[in-house]
């Protein structure tokens, strides 16, 4: 089977497996609760037990052979003190680690890597309103060393635990170390970028349908905007990885294995149709703004062509019956016994041609 197919069956896992991640269980947490998991592996197999991180470097380091990979969950500052000095991480990288609310980059240090993905997740919501949450997002931090990859995931959702159970079923891949598991990431997050553009597009096509309905100048504005606002942010998590992938891809660095490099340009093709796909939601959702705000337009004029009509059909009475209210003395009718009926015969017709014209020219 062939390496891409391995790679690609890693990270595509059915998603409620994340449910059974405790991230409190002890013993996932030799640090604290900040530490989901730690793990040896030594020629692409998990070495069996677990052990505290400190052990876990000291196995890997005496062996000469192997990775461990840690994984954290929204770490302090003093829980993740103790790492930081076992693997030298520096101090910009880890300040970014345990602050979040980074963009996505790609930072190289002596001796490891420092990536930062935003991970997206689409919130499933029965209708769109102007106040849904469309999608939300998190982050995954990866310091990549020789021998160790340390993951910090930020937000209630991206669990790795589903990644790390399927690249354990691909020895081959983990035996190239820690870039492969890198990668993996970086294809788990590109993936789900994927699955949340595609539920968006359920979206796209509610609002389009509402605006361009027989009633579409009644569609709410504001789910229009909310869905921009949405859009905007989900923009923001995927277009600042196109860098990133680009070095990761192209540049030879020494945390990347040269076998694993060439597979980033996949994760690169599939990120570039991700942001194609923005793209054009964006433009779409520009296109259908402009088409109710114009529906809104035409009604407004259409509904003052309707009342000036009428206002100019209620003239005539109006007119007719000032002239005769100002109680001249010699005005035509007003002492014969036709007079009356006369005048309100004239008044009717006039208002009745007016009301012709005015349908004749669409205004009623």
């Amino acid at each position: 089977m062939s390496m891409i197919h391995h790679l690609r069956r890693a990270v595509r896992l059915p998603q409620q497996r994340s449910h059974g991640v405790d991230l409190a269980h002890p013993a996932r947490s030799p640090l604290g609760t900040a530490v989901v998991n730690c793990a040896v592996y030594a020629d692409g197999e998990r070495v069996p037990g677990d052990r505290p991180v400190e052990e876990a470097v000291r196995r890997v380091r005496a062996s000469g052979d192997g990775f461990v990979w840690i994984g954290l969950h929204e770490p302090s500052e003093a829980e993740f003190a103790d790492i930081v000095e076992l693997f030298g991480l520096h101090p910009l990288a880890v300040e970014d680690a345990v602050l979040a609310h980074q963009r996505p980059k790609l930072e190289q240090y002596e001796t490891n890597l420092f990536t930062v993905f935003k991970t997206v997740r689409y919130v499933e919501h029965d209708r769109l309103t102007a106040t849904s949450e469309v999608v939300e997002t998190g982050e995954i931090m990866v310091f990549t060393g020789e021998d160790f990859v340390i993951t910090v995931r930020h937000g209630g959702h991206g669990s790795l635990g589903p990644l790390r159970e399927s690249l354990e079923a691909v020895p081959e891949q983990l035996a190239l170390g820690p870039s492969a598991v890198l990668h993996a990431i970086a294809d788990h997050v590109v993936d789900d970028y994927l699955e949340a553009t595609a539920a968006v597009q359920d979206d796209m096509d509610e609002v389009e349908s509402a605006v361009f309905a027989e009633n579409g100048r009644n569609a709410d504005a504001g789910r229009i905007y909310q869905l921009k606002r949405e859009l905007l942010e989900l923009k923001r998590a995927v277009a600042p990885l196109d860098r990133p992938l680009d070095r990761l891809s192209t540049q030879p660095l020494p945390q990347v294995d040269p076998r694993i490099r060439t597979y980033f340009r996949d994760v690169a093709d599939h990120l570039a149709r991700v942001t194609e796909r923005i793209t054009a939601f964006d433009e779409l959702l520009n296109s259908i703004l402009q088409a109710h705000l114009a529906q809104v337009t035409i009604a407004q004029n259409e509904d003052m062509r309707r009342i000036s009509a009428w206002v100019a059909i209620l003239a005539v009475p109006t007119m007719v019956c000032g002239v005769y209210g100002m109680n001249f003395e010699h005005l035509w009718g007003k002492d014969s016994v036709y007079g009356y009926p006369v005048v309100m015969t004239v008044i009717v017709v006039a208002c009745a041609v007016i009301h012709r014209g005015f349908r004749r020219n669409g205004w009623l």
